[in-house]
């Protein structure tokens, strides 16, 4: 569902995303594991076609982001770092906002939005104003608005950051529903060791490289530490030199 191939995204001197290469089937829920400043944003940034690669290339279900971006764009749904909801609007209107601009017809997105709302818990909330919503909850809508369209691909960046213990539960057991229910893949940046664990798969972004890929298990031994946490803070914290 995701190619990336050699990625490459320079600030000046500094590459932000040095040949970062990896692949990502349908069904499978994978995290970008890596510390503050390894990427991470970046790497969506390029992904969700707000900036442009240096070099490499980016196919979504098969077509390339660069040479088609409107046809792999549609396959994409995203819940960036920073709150995107019109704060003004209710739930509602914030989702029917999101099925207007996909073309979705009257019916098909008042349907739509009924049955996400539906599965996240979210139906008694429908017509109030997004800023009269916990963090959590604003997530949970965010969530809604990013599958309303029916994504192959999601990412998620670092969606729980300021979220309390039950709402990052919530919206991580949420996210493994719609990965078994839709099959679509799933990219969920994170710094959180523990959210990483919870993955079928890690990839681990250190100053633009990609250190390890595989299992939770499979990368602790390949970064030679006894628990993914311990691997993960050993392999971040090294010198440039030695990692």
């Amino acid at each position: 569902m995701l190619e990336v191939r050699d990625l490459v995204k320079r600030f000046g001197a500094r590459a932000a995303l040095d040949r970062v290469s990896f692949s990502l089937a349908a069904g499978q829920f994978t995290a970008l594991l890596g510390p503050n400043g390894a990427g991470k944003t970046t790497l969506f940034q390029v992904l969700t076609g707000l900036f442009s690669a240096d070099e490499g290339e980016v196919l979504v279900a098969g077509q390339s982001l660069r040479q088609h971006t409107v046809a792999a764009l549609r396959h994409i749904g995203v819940v960036f770092q920073q709150p995107a909801l019109d704060l003004d609007l209710t739930v509602r209107r914030n989702l029917q906002l999101q099925c207007d601009l996909h073309g979705l017809p009257g019916s098909e997105a008042r349907s739509r939005i009924a049955d996400g709302c539906e599965a996240l818990g979210l139906t008694s909330d429908m017509d109030r104003k997004a800023r009269e919503l916990s963090g959590g909850t604003r997530r949970k809508v965010e969530l809604v608005r990013a599958l309303l369209h029916r994504p192959v691909v999601l990412f998620m960046d670092e969606a729980t950051v300021g979220l309390d213990p039950k709402s990052r539960r919530d919206l991580l057991g949420a996210i493994r529903r719609a990965v078994d229910e839709r099959a679509m893949c799933v990219l969920w940046a994170t710094h959180w060791v523990e959210e990483a664990e919870l993955a079928d798969r890690v990839l681990v972004l250190h100053k633009g490289k990609l250190l390890a890929d595989g299992t939770p298990a499979t990368v602790a031994q390949t970064l030679g530490g006894p628990t993914l946490e311990d691997a993960f803070v050993a392999a971040t914290s090294a010198a440039p030199a030695a990692a």
